[in-house]
């Protein structure tokens, strides 16, 4: 009997993920890593709220961004999915090795990482998204609007008559 949360998936089979490059994780733990970044919206830290009332709603030069956002088997504190860009806020307890290791992954897979300080974002929040700004105006784009998976058959598309 199937557990209800499979939806029919075969376990043995790696799931695809990062836009078709199968990074092989189980079920139970792209499951585990999407209740643990949920947890983790439910409850930011002080830093992460400061930064995110600047990243959220495209009001950085329209710059769409994602917070606890899952790539790959790390959970990315912001991610703007467009210039792959995340954004780290690092308190006192970071390893720094690991997190060496984890950048390298993730640029292996096509991302930028920035790490920027609890101190700073907490002393001058301002001056990190001007530097976050300049970063996203750096790299290039993953894809140009339209989204590059429209809606079936043109669904949801206006077309101008003039």
């Amino acid at each position: 009997m199937s557990h209800p949360l499979d939806k029919g998936w075969n376990k043995k089979a790696p799931p695809l993920q990062g836009r078709g490059l199968g990074w092989g994780l189980s079920i139970e733990r792209i499951q585990w890593l999407q209740m643990r970044a949920s947890e983790m919206r439910r409850n930011p830290t002080e830093p992460e709220t400061r930064l995110w009332r600047h990243l959220s709603n495209s009001q950085l030069e329209g710059h769409k961004f994602r917070r606890q956002a899952v790539v790959g088997p790390f959970i990315a504190d912001f991610l703007c999915p467009q210039s792959g860009l995340i954004v780290e806020v690092d308190g006192d307890t970071h390893d720094e090795a690991k997190d060496r290791l984890r950048d390298d992954w993730l640029g292996q897979h096509g991302y930028q990482v920035m790490r920027v300080t609890n101190f700073d974002v907490m002393s001058n929040v301002e001056g990190v998204v001007q530097v976050i700004a300049s970063a996203l105006n750096d790299s290039p784009r993953r894809w140009d609007s339209p989204h590059p998976n429209p809606s079936p058959e043109g669904e949801g598309l206006e077309i101008a008559t003039q």
